[in-house]
């Protein structure tokens, strides 16, 4: 009986070869009828992302199994093409719209005359010559205490460097300046006002009355 019921599933497969012959596989009739279309069978996937010679993201495409379970599944390189995936898909693509390319020709470089930069770096020095930068640092204690008298300044424990005043005048001011230029030959090490001279450009014209660019620092206790 058994032997019976395996040849009468491969009778059963040999005619149906017509059908898959008259959609275009090519198989051989022996391989078909005893293994059926195992194969020669093809997964239908969801691409999540483009991959070359296959497809773009979100269309729908056949791979071999191997294929999708050795390569495409572990990376997430597409999904089972049913209902489930195609909508959480669908609705990714809603949220995160691909950016298109785009092409060279249409890309228009604008650069900067030298009159929109000398007006930058005039409303830069301005902002640096009018404002007055505000610093709290700590004191060194033992030798506030060692003081011969209550005039002298106080110490601090870390002096401000020009590094620091670079950091302060962007964090502050909203201005980027280089330690190039400032002009201070010892950090600050003491609690108290200064006016650090500035280094700009000679082409920038000083306001009336100006013979140097300088910028306010006031340094206070914490």
């Amino acid at each position: 009986m058994g032997y019976l019921q395996f040849g009468r599933y491969s009778v059963r497969q040999i005619v149906r070869f017509k059908d898959v012959v008259n959609e275009g596989v090519v198989v051989n009739p022996l391989m078909y009828a005893s293994q059926g279309l195992r194969y020669n069978r093809k997964l239908q996937v969801i691409l999540t992302t483009n991959i070359d010679k296959l497809g773009k993201a979100g269309e729908t495409v056949k791979v071999a199994p191997g294929f999708f379970r050795n390569h495409l599944m572990p990376k997430l390189l597409a999904v089972p093409n049913i209902d489930k995936f195609a909508y959480l898909l669908t609705e990714q693509r809603k949220i995160y719209q691909p950016t298109e390319e785009v092409k060279q020709e249409d890309v228009v470089v604008v650069t900067e005359s030298k009159e929109d930069l000398m007006k930058e770096y005039e409303r830069a020095a301005l902002i640096l010559d009018k404002a007055k930068l505000v610093l709290r640092r700590l004191i060194d204690v033992k030798k506030a205490k060692a003081r011969e008298s209550k005039d002298e300044p106080l110490e601090l424990q870390i002096p401000v460097s020009k590094n620091a005043l670079v950091a302060e005048v962007a964090r502050q001011l909203c201005v980027n300046i280089t330690a190039e230029n400032l002009h201070l030959p010892t950090p600050l090490s003491t609690i108290g006002e200064y006016e650090v001279p500035l280094r700009l450009p000679r082409s920038i014209p000083l306001p009336e009355g100006k013979l140097n660019w300088a910028l306010k620092v006031k340094i206070r206790s914490k």
